[in-house]
């Protein structure tokens, strides 16, 4: 450093004037911070959802290390652990949170107020108390919803279409969720009209017995099955698959990972699009939007998904109109 630049800096350093215009551009800059929290109930897969949100970031030109920084915390199981992860995101001074699960959306709602959470959550937001209403959110919370009533019509037509003969078909209800049993009765409503009966197959948290779950839907001589979201059935997903083929339970799921563990179809939004989506909210935050005011999305795009293994196994032939329709077949 030359004799002049030296006194330069010590003119200013003495004067207290800022020399932030002596160090390179954008030195003095700090990018924004994601806080992510990955909780039990988001997937199967997290850390594909994680790629995904990337993706669409990379999209609107914010790249992780360069000009975004993502502070991912992983529940791995535990909800518990969720007051001192967000506690610990709310201490890092985050821009904006990221949480998936309806108890992590409440957790994040209890521990802040100020900083905007963006959700991606397959509850219903409005009944379940986190926003005022879809198009005006009216605090810090907003983003996706998949949660669409009019799919589960739309899936019994399709299983129907599959089983002509199914009159009686099982729901599996985690015991402990208001939500799910909210999910059933939606599921009776739509039953109603296309003259099918839907049979309640409670499984506890606790101690979630699923062969038992079948055994009294064998007794009911339930002809299909119905599997929904839940962190519960997720994380037994493969279990489930299995009992539904022991019965030759011909399926109909919300989210294709039941398929590709072994469930007959699904019809469902299409995720990959709705993560990617995450991206736009985070973006509009970043840029100074209100939460507040921007409206929660449900989705657009939806996909039927078909275990062509899985019907063989079962005995079940798919329609050649069902099959046309389908956006995947697993061979």
């Amino acid at each position: 450093m030359t004799h002049g630049r030296r006194g330069l800096l010590w003119f200013f350093f003495v004067c207290g004037v800022p020399i932030a215009f002596l160090t390179p551009a954008g030195a003095q800059q700090t990018s924004p911070r994601l806080g992510y929290v990955s909780t039990a109930g988001d997937s199967r897969n997290p850390a594909r959802q994680l790629q995904l949100l990337r993706q669409g970031l990379r999209e609107l030109g914010y790249i992780e290390g360069k000009n975004i920084i993502i502070e991912y915390r992983p529940v791995e199981g535990n909800l518990e652990r969720l007051p001192a992860i967000l506690a610990e995101l709310v201490q890092l001074k985050v821009d904006v949170i990221y949480v998936g699960s309806l108890t992590g959306i409440r957790a994040a709602k209890q521990a802040t107020k100020t900083i905007p959470i963006v959700m991606l959550t397959t509850a219903d937001p409005v009944a379940a108390g986190l926003i005022d209403s879809l198009a005006r959110p009216g605090g810090n919370i907003t983003g996706l919803t998949l949660l669409i009533r009019e799919l589960t019509g739309k899936q019994l037509e399709i299983l129907k279409e599959v089983v002509p003969a199914a009159s009686r078909v099982g729901f599996l209800l985690d015991a402990d969720s208001k939500p799910a049993t909210a999910r059933l009765h939606e599921y009776e409503a739509s039953g109603r009209t296309l003259k099918i009966t839907v049979h309640a197959m409670p499984v506890e948290r606790r101690n979630p017995d699923f062969r038992r779950a079948f055994q009294s839907a064998e007794k009911e001589r339930v002809t299909a099955l119905i599997t929904v979201r839940s962190s519960l059935f997720i994380d037994n997903s493969q279990q489930i698959a299995d009992l539904a083929i022991r019965h030759r339970l011909p399926s109909m799921n919300e989210i294709h990972d039941y398929v590709d563990a072994g469930g007959l179809m699904s019809y469902s939004p299409n995720t990959t699009d709705s993560y990617r989506r995450l991206a736009f909210y985070i973006d509009k935050i970043l840029k100074g939007a209100n939460p507040a005011e921007l409206p929660v999305e449900q989705p657009t795009k939806f996909e039927l998904v078909i275990n062509l293994k899985t019907a063989k196994q079962i005995g079940v032939t798919i329609p050649p109109n069902v099959l046309a329709r389908a956006d995947r077949v697993i061979r």
